[in-house]
């Protein structure tokens, strides 16, 4: 889904790629120390059968594996104190917490929430954006063709229709969901499936 050059065969054999407003470019120039982390834990990563029979819980293991990744190499889940001043008066404008946060580059990770979890992180991304506190926002959420695994392990009914994955995302953000801000996309593909039974 993309033939950026900068992204390497052995992800986008993985992945579908897609971004918004010069996402890769802004990255890989302005950010390559950033870069270089989510190209590393994105090559790491292995969706394993194991991982999805789990059952639910706050976090997932899936997710943990991405951020928690990041969080060893200096990244940090991230709340931001805004507010609006007007004639001395301050309203409180508060912004939802990013999962992780380095150098101005913002990521979520949405492997199953509920699918308008995407507008709340991409007008997040707007707004930081706006504010000049982030360059470029990303998000990690899966490929709609993995369906096909969850109802084969008979999980199909955790993975409906209305939660997060890629055919969901790929709308609102070019539908201009996040505003200005450079966007990058990375959705897990079932070649990133391992059936770890065996």
């Amino acid at each position: 889904m993309s033939n950026h050059p900068l992204v390497p065969k052995d992800i986008t054999g993985r992945y579908f790629v897609q971004e918004w407003r010069h996402g890769i470019a802004i990255l890989s120039a302005a950010h390559p120390e950033e870069w270089k982390d989510i190209l590393d834990v994105l090559r790491k990563f292995r969706l394993l059968r194991s991982d999805i029979l789990k059952p639910g819980g706050s976090k997932s293991d899936i997710s943990g594996k991405i951020d928690g990744v990041l969080s060893s190499r200096g990244w940090q889940e991230k709340g931001f104190d805004t507010k609006i001043i007007v004639d001395d008066v301050t309203h409180p404008s508060p912004t939802h917490k990013v999962d992780c946060y380095k150098n101005r580059i913002a990521l979520e990770v949405e492997w199953n929430n509920k699918d308008p979890f995407y507008d709340r992180d991409l007008n997040n991304f707007r707004l930081l954006f706006d504010l000049r506190v982030i360059d470029v926002g990303i998000i990690v959420t899966r490929a709609t063709e993995l369906q096909t695994i969850f109802n084969k392990l008979g999980k199909g009914a955790s993975y409906g229709n209305s939660t997060t994955h890629f055919a969901k995302l790929l709308p609102r953000i070019e539908g201009g969901g996040g505003g200005g801000c450079p966007i990058v996309a990375f959705a897990i593909r079932k070649e990133a499936y391992v059936d770890d039974s065996r």
